[in-house]
């Protein structure tokens, strides 16, 4: 991998490397050196403005313990029988006991009646008194570099990673006696606010390791956006929408007085359609324009009142962001698969969360601030298992498609005539299959074969010669194999998943089938494979909870 710049390699050790520059990192950095143990951060981009926390506020599913079971309950019903009510249950209590940290690192919530309202967080600052803890407790933080490979050990336990730095253009690599994957999920390039740093990249690097990925067929989230500039996805200002198609028709789009949630993607297929916030009272504007004013810098630079006048919308893909598949996690410090990995955030499958449904928002913050400390304590003890000459074991590369090729030598395919392949054109192929709404949303056996085919090409291209004559050239190979692999696992994962559930929706079977209660794994290169993991838990029968007819929103 870059080997003309090797001779300037950046060489470091650690007992726990932490890669990723979101919450969940950043949590598990402070977690694991809390532990007494050596830990590095490595970021692709700024740990601390990259990302999507970083781009906005968000709530946080963090509810006082008064209303610990409403939350809960309603967590397990969303999740549609594959939820964990364990699960749901730790992370609402872990989250509500860290919060007060943030706010004695500095952060300051809201106050109401002299006591502190921890329901939500203005991203930028969160992130910016996050990066000062982990400063203040001895992390070292490595910004602008992307790690693109694990490294092994001989029984096959984790035991590092290499990865290029951008600003001075080296490779660098982190012997370490554990690794913590946060490093997020996968959009796809979709341009979804914060999200271009989200290319699947941990997931790749899991499966090359020996680990599995679980719930990948529920990665097709969709987030309502402005067709302004598309890519301010906050979707809480929209519940106060009225839409109209180009002649100005009402379209509807409530069933007993809730918003269908089919009803815009089947809209946006048929042409083209507009939402008007005409439906927000005087206090509802006030708050909303608040907790959520980066929605409104659009209509701002381009002079329009969005609640008198209709703006063009579109749907923008958070594939796995605000989905639930990633990195199947065994047992509850999160790790996987693989001695001495760990998953945490949206790398991590959130399945015990969120079902196949989406734990975009408060959910996957709260995921982000459990599941990091989990993993981050987890790897630590790990480390430590291993005593102090760790860091002196033999090692080997995980990493190959993407920053190797394993077609070196032969002769190039018919569809990549040249010796290297073209990031750019894989990137722009991938999107093809995975952006638009009538190929991920509504899914049939047909379509998923025809798109997987597709993808089978791309792959074929990838494993043939990456560019690598600059460290970027390095990074965007990586990142266009990171890409197609994603797209095929989340495929392949959906075209064995014959039912619809959740964000799941197979047209062919649009009926939710009580006797597919599993989650299924998934991984493999060359040749992709899923697994059923039945769910044995009982199904929980909650209490009658009274649900609200009119759009709530969270305050800063």
């Amino acid at each position: 991998m870059l080997a003309v710049h090797s001779e300037n390699e950046l060489q470091l050790t650690a007992d726990v490397l932490v890669i990723g520059g979101g919450p969940a990192a950043a949590w598990a950095a402070w977690a694991a050196a809390s532990q007494g143990v050596k830990v590095i951060i490595v970021d692709k981009g700024f740990l601390g403005t990259s990302g999507a926390a970083a781009a906005s506020g968000n709530g946080i599913m963090a509810p006082s313990p008064e209303n610990w079971d409403k939350v809960l309950w309603e967590r397990y019903r969303v999740g549609k029988n594959l939820a964990n009510l364990r699960w749901i249950e730790r992370v609402i209590e872990k989250t509500w006991l860290s919060l007060p940290l943030v706010e004695s690192w500095g952060y300051r919530f809201p106050k109401e009646d002299g006591e502190s309202v921890r329901q939500s967080y203005y991203g930028p600052e969160y992130m910016r008194v996050l990066r000062k803890n982990l400063l203040r407790v001895g992390v070292q933080i490595l910004d602008q570099s992307p790690a693109l490979e694990l490294l092994l050990a001989d029984d096959g336990s984790v035991a590092g990673a290499k990865g290029v730095q951008r600003q001075h253009h080296r490779t660098y690599t982190v012997r370490a006696g554990a690794v913590v994957l946060a490093n997020g999920g996968c959009a796809f390039l979709s341009k979804a606010l914060g999200c271009n740093t989200n290319t699947g990249d941990g997931l790749l690097m899991a499966v090359e390791a020996g680990g599995e990925l679980s719930s990948m067929e529920a990665s097709n989230h969709y987030a309502i956006s402005t067709a302004l500039n598309a890519t301010v996805t906050r979707g809480v200002p929209f519940g106060w929408a009225s839409y109209t198609d180009e002649a100005g028709n009402d379209l509807g789009g409530y069933i007993n007085g809730r918003r269908d949630p089919f009803f815009l993607p089947n809209a946006l297929m048929k042409g083209p359609v507009y939402a008007r916030l005409d439906r927000a009272t005087p206090e509802v504007k006030a708050v909303i324009e608040k907790s959520h004013f980066i929605a409104f810098l659009p209509y701002t630079k381009a002079g329009i009142d969005p609640y008198t006048e209709r703006v063009p919308v579109t749907l923008v893909l958070e594939g796995t962001v605000r989905g639930t598949g990633g990195i199947r996690i065994v047992n509850d410090n999160c790790a996987t698969k693989v001695p001495g990995l760990y998953a945490a955030g949206d790398a991590a499958s959130r399945e015990f969360l969120a079902g196949l449904a989406s734990g975009g928002g408060g959910p996957n913050a709260a995921w982000a601030i459990s599941t990091g400390q989990w993993a981050g304590v987890g790897a630590a003890d790990f480390a430590k298992s291993l005593g102090a000459h760790a860091n002196e074991r033999v090692t080997r590369p995980a990493g190959q498609v993407g920053l190797r090729s394993p077609m070196a030598g032969r002769s190039p395919s018919p569809s990549s005539p040249t010796s290297e392949f073209d990031s750019e054109a894989i990137v722009h192929g991938v999107q093809a299959q995975m952006l638009p709404l009538e190929k991920n949303y509504l899914r049939s056996e047909q379509g998923l074969l025809d798109s997987l085919a597709k993808l089978e090409t791309l792959w074929q291209q990838v494993q043939e010669n990456p560019k690598q004559d600059t460290v970027r050239d390095v990074e965007f190979s990586r990142r266009a194999a990171a890409l197609t692999a994603v797209a095929r696992w989340a495929y392949f994962s959906a075209l064995h998943r014959t039912e619809t559930r959740s964000e799941h929706i197979r047209m062919d079977y649009p009926e939710t089938d009580p006797n597919q209660r599993y989650y299924q794994a998934t991984g493999g290169l060359d040749k992709l494979w899923v697994r059923r993991d039945w769910i044995t838990d009982a199904i929980a029968t909650p209490p009658v909870i009274t649900t609200q007819t009119t759009p709530t929103v969270s305050k800063l």
